[in-house]
């Protein structure tokens, strides 16, 4: 006897899908129930037909946790007008006793959360902002590289003892020349000379990148001034602010801002009691760090925040105050896109 197929008009399915380098596995829910459970290959477009396929004539939803697979599973579901969101992973609610981890049940998760209306999807950029955004990153790695090499440098040189112990020189190419005039046997030569011409080699690659990135903000005037005209803000800070964030006023408040960057403080209530924690630290780190970095420097210039980091480093301590400062400073710099005016000092003492 032939199957009776389900009609799915005029419903909603809530589809979760757990991502992974080969396969999706995904739960499908309509009405409070699991309507199907599959694992599938990870082909994002086979992926968007099938569910096409499957519930005709439904209107689908879907979520999936932001990771190393970036938005073309994304953007292949939404061309099939699927409603995709993409989530953070700590935005995910877990039971306090639920230990078990498995892909079935991280997909049903998703579908469930998201039937509940209980999940909130990240900004996804498009593709222009997320080729802008790869020059700064990749530069990152490469910086991060280059660091790894120094540091085998400097090990090797103290493992054989050529380094003082009140050495604290930066590797630089005038360095590296030094330690070429050292007599060391041909083995020890060999193995500085493939370190140092790592170095080198990276080097190169991050003058070629900042050239890039000084074209990139030639083409992206108005992004740059703002950006630059912040106390503490360099131009390869700017670079990355503007790849990562563009134009700020696309945020509907100072709140979700700060809650985007990780900024705002976690919370823990119980029935009238209210305590409010570290700050969530959700989003880039990176991005955390260079507005940390920027308030440090922007508090010695700007008479006002300066005066809300002393107020709160008394009662709260020096990390917390400055936290709260790095997210007054992403505020004003909001103000500033929204208004289409540069960062001014004078403007808030």
């Amino acid at each position: 006897m032939a199957r009776k197929s389900i009609s799915y008009q005029g419903k909603i399915v809530y589809v979760g899908i757990d991502v992974h380098k080969e396969t999706y596995s995904l739960t499908c829910v309509c009405d409070g129930v699991v309507v199907k459970k599959a694992t599938v290959k990870a082909l994002p477009d086979d992926l968007a037909n099938s569910l096409i396929t499957w519930f005709a004539e439904a209107t689908i939803k879907s979520a999936y946790e932001a990771g190393f697979s970036g938005y073309v599973l994304h953007r292949a579901l939404c061309r099939q007008r699927i409603c995709s969101i993409v989530v953070n992973a700590a935005s995910i609610a877990v039971a306090t006793n639920d230990r078990v981890k498995t892909d079935s049940r991280d997909s049903l998760k998703l579908a469930s959360q998201l039937a509940a209306n209980q999940l909130v999807g990240i900004y996804v950029p498009t593709p222009q902002e997320e080729s802008r955004r790869t020059l700064t990153r990749t530069r990152q790695q490469i910086v991060e590289k280059r660091s790894v090499a120094a540091r085998q440098i400097k090990s090797k040189l103290h493992y054989f003892g050529l380094m003082r112990l009140d050495d604290h020189r930066m590797i630089s190419n005038r360095y590296l020349k030094e330690i070429e005039t050292m007599k060391l046997p041909p083995e020890v030569k060999f193995s500085f000379c493939l370190l140092t011409d790592e170095w080198r080699y990276l080097t190169k690659k991050l003058f070629e990148i900042r050239q890039c990135l000084q074209a990139q903000a030639l083409k992206d005037p108005h992004l740059e001034q703002v950006y630059r005209s912040v106390p503490g803000i360099g131009p390869i800070s700017a670079r990355v602010l503007a790849n990562e964030l563009g134009n700020l006023s696309r945020f509907q408040n100072e709140k979700s801002l700060s809650h985007y960057l990780g900024l705002t403080p976690s919370e823990h209530s119980s029935g009238d009691s209210i305590r409010r924690g570290h700050i969530s630290r959700q989003g880039s780190a990176r991005l955390r760090g260079i507005l940390v970095e920027a308030a440090w420097r922007v508090i010695k210039k700007d008479p006002a925040l300066n005066e809300v980091y002393e107020r709160i480093a008394k009662t709260r301590g020096g990390k917390r105050a400055i936290v709260a400062v790095a997210r007054k400073l992403i505020g004003r710099i909001r103000a500033c896109f929204r208004t289409g005016s540069l960062y001014a000092i004078d403007t808030y003492a």
